[in-house]
C-alpha cells in the first residue's frame, strides 16, 4: 500500500532494520540524523527565529541533549518537563512555560527555578503569575479556528479571544508584569499555510491598538508549532510555509518584524521514528466476510493514540510488501472496544501475512511513547529506544545492547 521509500531511505532502513533487529516488540527506534537534519532546516528556513522546541513531542534525553548542543531552547509543559530539562544543565533563560493550564504552586516552582517566560490565557491565571511569578515576561495565547485543515486541531481549549487577550495585556502591566507578545497554534499537521495569515493579521491588530490606546509594546508573536511530518496526506514542504509565512509577517509589520518564537514539535522529530509491532491474530468476522482484522501488539493505548478518529495516518509496511493485498482493519491488543486505529480508512496490507509477522509503522517519532499509558491491562509502556553515532541508547540516555 505504501512506497517505504519514500519516506525513509535505503540506507537508513537498512541501519534501522540492524539496529533493531534483536529488541522485543513493541518498540519505537528514533533516528537522530533525522532529527538534526530536520532541526538546521528549520533554523535556514527561518533564520530570524528562535526554536523553542516542544517536548511533550518526544522528551528522550538524547533528544534533548542534541537539540541542547544545536542551540535550542525549550518550550516545557509540566514541573515534571521541567526538571528533565534542567538535570541536563540547560538554563532557565532558554525555557518556556508554554502551558496556559497550570496550579499555582507549579507557577512558583517554574519561578524558583528561575524561569521568567509564562503562557497565559486567562484572568486567574494571570492573577497567579503576577502573585508567584513577580516582574515576569507573559506572552496571551489567543483563539485560532483550525479545525478543518489541521489532523490534529488545537482550538477551543487553548486560547482566548483577541478582545480578552487585549485586556490580559493590560492587566499584566497594571500587575507589575512584562507585556511580551502574543502566541497562536495553527494547530498541529496544519495543511492551510493559510491559517498563518489570519492569525498574524490577529496579531498586527492586537499590536497596534495595544501601542495606540495603552502604550503597551509588545515586541514578541510566538507562532508555536503546526509545521508537518511526512504522513500519508500530502503537504507543502517546509520551504513553501517558511516562504509564505514570512510574506505574511513582511506585508503586516514591514522591516520591523517582531522577535519570533517557533515550537516545533512534530515536524522536528516525527519522521525520525519507526514503531515495531508484531501481529498477535489475524481473523474474520463471518465466513464470508472480505475485510480481515488484525490485531498487534501495540495500539491507541501503547503509541498510536493520535489514531483516534483516525485523525493522523501513518505509513504501515511489512516484509512482504509487493504481493497481492486486501484490506484490513487495524486494531490493538487490549480489551477495550476503542483500541481500533483503522477501520473507515482501507488500509491494505499482504494477503499471505502471518501472525508472528512485523509491521512497520513509519513517521512515529512524535507524540507516540510520551502518550503511550503506564499499565493499561497490564501491558507496559512501549520502549523507545535512539539510534546515535555512536550506538543506540533508551530515553534515559544509558546505552544499551540488543
Amino acid at each position: 500500500m505504501f512506497n517505504r521509500s519514500e519516506y525513509i531511505s535505503d540506507k537508513e532502513w537498512q541501519r534501522f532494520r540492524d539496529a533493531s533487529e534483536n529488541f522485543a516488540t513493541p518498540n519505537l527506534f528514533i533516528n537522530l540524523r533525522t532529527i538534526k537534519q530536520h532541526f538546521v532546516q528549520l533554523k535556514d528556513s527561518f533564520p530570524y527565529a528562535h526554536i523553542y522546541y516542544a517536548v511533550k513531542s518526544n522528551p528522550g534525553v538524547p533528544v534533548i541533549r542534541m537539540l541542547d548542543e544545536l542551540g535550542s531552547n525549550f518550550d516545557i509543559a509540566s514541573r515534571y518537563e521541567l526538571d528533565s530539562v534542567l538535570a541536563l544543565n540547560i538554563s532557565p533563560d532558554r525555557i518556556s512555560y508554554g502551558n496556559t493550564i497550570k496550579k499555582a504552586l507549579d507557577i512558583k516552582y517554574f519561578y524558583d527555578k528561575g524561569v521568567r517566560m509564562f503562557a497565559t490565557d486567562s484572568k486567574e491565571d494571570l492573577k497567579n503569575i503576577a502573585k508567584y511569578a513577580p516582574g515576569s515576561r507573559v506572552y496571551v495565547r489567543i483563539l485560532v479556528e483550525n479545525s478543518s485543515t489541521a489532523d490534529w486541531p488545537l482550538s477551543r481549549k487553548f486560547g482566548c479571544h483577541p478582545d480578552m487577550a487585549y485586556d490580559l495585556l493590560v492587566q499584566a502591566r497594571d500587575s507589575g508584569l512584562t507585556p511580551y507578545g502574543i502566541s497562536f497554534h495553527v494547530g498541529s499537521q496544519q495543511r492551510d499555510i493559510g491559517q498563518w495569515n489570519d492569525a498574524i493579521a490577529k496579531t498586527k491588530y492586537l499590536y497596534e491598538s495595544l501601542e495606540d490606546e495603552e502604550g503597551i509594546k509588545l515586541t514578541m508573536i510566538n507562532m508555536g508549532g503546526g509545521f508537518p511530518a511526512h504522513y500519508i496526506q500530502p503537504t507543502n514542504e517546509l520551504s513553501e510555509y517558511a516562504s509564505e509565512i514570512t510574506r505574511y509577517l513582511e506585508d503586516d509589520f514591514g522591516s520591523d518584524i517582531p522577535s519570533i518564537i517557533l515550537e516545533p514539535g512534530r515536524s522536528l522529530v516525527g519522521d525520525s521514528g519507526i514503531l515495531t509491532s508484531e501481529v498477535v491474530l489475524i481473523s474474520r468476522k463471518n465466513n464470508t466476510a472480505l475485510q480481515r482484522w488484525v490485531y498487534q501488539d501495540s495500539g491507541k493505548f501503547n503509541g498510536l493514540i493520535e489514531t483516534l478518529d483516525e485523525s493522523i495516518k501513518y505509513p504501515v509496511v511489512t516484509d512482504k510488501d509487493g504481493g497481492r493485498e486486501g484490506e484490513v482493519i487495524l486494531a490493538g491488543p487490549t480489551c477495550d472496544s476503542a483500541d481500533i486505529m483503522y477501520e473507515n480508512e482501507k488500509y491494505k496490507l499482504p494477503v499471505d501475512l502471518k501472525i508472528g509477522d512485523k509491521l512497520y509503522w513509519l513517521t512515529t517519532g512524535a507524540y507516540t511513547s510520551s502518550y503511550a499509558s503506564v499499565n493499561f491491562n497490564g501491558f507496559p509502556p512501549i520502549q523507545a529506544y535512539y539510534m546515535t553515532e555512536d550506538g543506540v541508547y533508551d530515553a534515559a540516555g544509558n546505552k544499551v545492547e540488543s
